[in-house]
């Protein structure tokens, strides 16, 4: 008569032994070709298992990252999925955490020097906000704001949907058509942001609008005018026409949904 399973000790031995059949098990499925199959089990049956694993995880991440998918030839890419499947050890057993997880693996590979591309790593992490501000559980409306404000006028409140990414290399632009040859001059700035109607948007920056922007969330009591005319003086630009060109710059963030609106009266 079999025992419920509920009934089985942890330290008892059919539990030490389905342990070690299930860590075996895994072996193999991550690393068939070095890893034999366990004794007693059908390989056919075990192919289902080895092609499911594979193809899922592959699936996940070329749906994930399709330009880097779209910079490797058909067997190339797989054996990059194959070595993440391997040799990477998940934090997380979430499948909406595998592109983090593939990230963790790239710079694991930056480290050791594995060969790849400087900026591989930048452009996985470029591929996956996309997902993550998608997953973001953040409700622009959790944040009290008066949409019809004066952005110069008033203070502005910035969408708990919006980032900033910081990258040294065009990440943007990166494809089959052009891959950096080296580090360029100046950084690549993009603002992110998810919009009420739930679409992610990119728009590259220039310095200025970026720290602006770092400004703005951090800033709870100055209009946005005064904001500009605040870091302008800092950095000794004391100048009417980039003033004016910086309203225009917050009421185009104001456009695009960045900035929600101002604080509503008290």
């Amino acid at each position: 008569m079999l025992r419920p399973v509920s009934t089985l000790s942890p330290n008892a031995p059919e539990a030490a032994s389905t342990a070690a059949l299930q860590v075996a098990f895994a072996a193999h499925l991550r690393d068939p070709d070095h890893v034999g199959m366990p004794e007693g089990l059908d390989d056919r049956r075990v192919a289902v298992y080895r092609e499911l694993v594979f193809n899922t995880i592959e699936d996940l991440l070329a749906s994930n990252f399709p330009v880097m998918r779209s910079l490797h030839d058909t067997t190339a890419w797989l054996a990059l999925v194959r070595a993440f499947l391997r040799d990477h050890r998940s934090h997380t057993p979430l499948f909406t955490e595998v592109a983090r997880e593939f990230i963790r693996f790239l710079e694991s590979r930056a480290v050791a020097a594995s060969g790849d591309p400087e900026w591989f790593v930048e452009l996985a992490h470029y591929e996956w906000s996309e997902l993550a501000l998608m997953l973001d559980t953040a409700q622009v409306d959790e944040v009290a704001h008066d949409p019809e404000g004066d952005v110069v006028e008033g203070v502005p409140v910035v969408s708990p949907l919006a980032r900033l990414l910081a990258y040294r290399f065009p990440v943007h632009a990166i494809g089959p058509a052009f891959r950096p040859a080296g580090v360029p001059d100046a950084p690549t700035l993009i603002l992110l942001s998810r919009g009420r109607d739930d679409e992610v948007r990119f728009l590259e920056v220039e310095p200025l609008t970026a720290m602006l922007f770092e400004r703005l969330v951090a800033n709870t009591e100055l209009a946005g005018g005064a904001c500009l005319d605040r870091l302008l003086d800092e950095l000794g630009r004391d100048d009417e026409a980039l003033r004016a060109a910086g309203r225009d710059m917050l009421r185009g963030l104001a456009a695009r949904g960045i900035v929600t609106g101002t604080r509503p009266a008290t």
